[in-house]
């Protein structure tokens, strides 16, 4: 019989270590799934992790790295207070989707007002409060019903995705788009765009966002009194209730914060990247946030790296598409191996695996 049991004391440094040995293990999978598929493992792996940077064609996918690991540190610093606090929110998906129809309503409403001034902070503002109030579901519900979080704040993203479908064949269509689908253009509308700020490297808002949210962060979880409860409450929660930590009130401020960094994440991707309101405008950064987070050891500084990296793989992944053909499902999968091998070598380091005798 297979024994499970924790260990008593686990390793520090295994525990650092973990975050390069899953990206190891990665490689090494995903090379053979590669294979599989009849790509040359080597190229595959050179063009989604050297390529983008170093390669020929690097001027260009090095902007866009920036803009793909923008919005996903921002959601994963968020995700990360409530992961260490013990409140899972795996709806971040959802949020990051009312975020950018809040804000993206609010400035349609005022089109074609030329006081960007007025429009973006608005925008900005609306696009926070949307996934914050979203987000407020589940806490509600967990705080008065006691339900899971995680059940709910995922079904959620479910309801999200159909609002937005609706949205975009309805409320919020381009009445001047002949009958298809989607919102005006925001990134056209200089008082809601949210442009370049450095030419060529792909800085936007959002990213200025991201870096400001990792610093935040960490001043928070290692300076402020908050931050320590959100430490204590994840990992002794009767300790923290008895010097007075509320975890209900934790509840609330972890889900809203959570949310209301995805809202803003999906604000800045529909007013720049995206540029509109479409019924395709989630690509599932909410889900591989959660990854970032684990990846980053709920760590803001960790998160910043790990936002880069996923990022990287992003694009290495339209790279290796474009170059030899490699499916967009082969990339999907290469980024679930990566939480794959994280939580299972995570699982070694604090536990130990041995066989037993079954007893007579």
């Amino acid at each position: 019989m297979i024994v499970i049991e924790k260990r008593p004391s686990p390793s520090a440094a295994w525990g650092y270590l973990t975050p390069v040995i899953a990206v190891i293990a990665t490689m090494i999978a995903g090379g053979l799934m590669f294979a599989a598929l009849g790509k040359d493992p080597f190229q595959s792996l050179k063009l989604i992790f050297w390529d983008p940077l170093f390669g020929d064609f690097a001027f260009y996918y090095r902007q866009q790295l920036l803009i793909k690991a923008g919005p996903l540190i921002l959601i994963a610093i968020g995700l990360s207070l409530g992961f260490r606090a013990g409140i899972w929110n795996i709806g971040a998906e959802g949020q990051y989707i009312m975020g950018a129809i809040f804000g993206a309503a609010v400035g349609l409403a005022l089109y074609p007002m030329e006081a960007r001034w007025l429009v973006f902070p608005l925008m900005v503002l609306f696009g926070a409060l949307g996934g914050f109030l979203w987000a407020m579901i589940p806490a509600l519900l967990k705080t008065r019903f006691n339900t899971n979080e995680i059940l709910v704040s995922l079904l959620l993203v479910y309801v999200a995705e159909q609002i937005l479908a609706m949205m975009s064949f309805g409320l919020l269509r381009n009445p001047d788009g002949q009958g298809f689908p989607g919102s005006r253009n925001l990134a056209r509308w200089e008082s809601a765009q949210n442009p370049e700020l450095i030419a060529g490297t792909g800085a936007h808002l959002g990213v200025v966002a991201a870096i400001i949210a990792v610093l935040l962060a960490a001043i928070l979880l290692s300076r402020h009194r908050v931050g320590f409860d959100i430490k204590l409450m994840g990992v002794a929660p009767k300790a923290a209730a008895f010097s007075g930590v509320n975890r209900n009130r934790m509840v609330f401020l972890c889900l809203g914060i959570s949310g209301g960094l995805a809202g803003l994440a999906g604000l800045f991707e529909v007013t720049g990247p995206s540029g509109q309101i479409t019924d395709s405008f989630n690509v599932g950064y909410g889900f591989v946030a959660i990854i970032v987070a684990f990846l980053g050891r709920l760590n803001p500084l960790g998160i910043l790296a790990a936002g880069l990296l996923i990022g990287l793989t992003y694009i290495g992944g339209d790279a290796a598409q474009a170059g030899i053909g490699l499916p967009g499902a082969a990339i999907q999968a290469f980024q679930g191996m990566l939480l794959f091998f994280l939580l299972a070598f995570d699982l070694l380091t604090q536990f130990r695996v041995r066989v037993a005798r079954l007893a007579a």
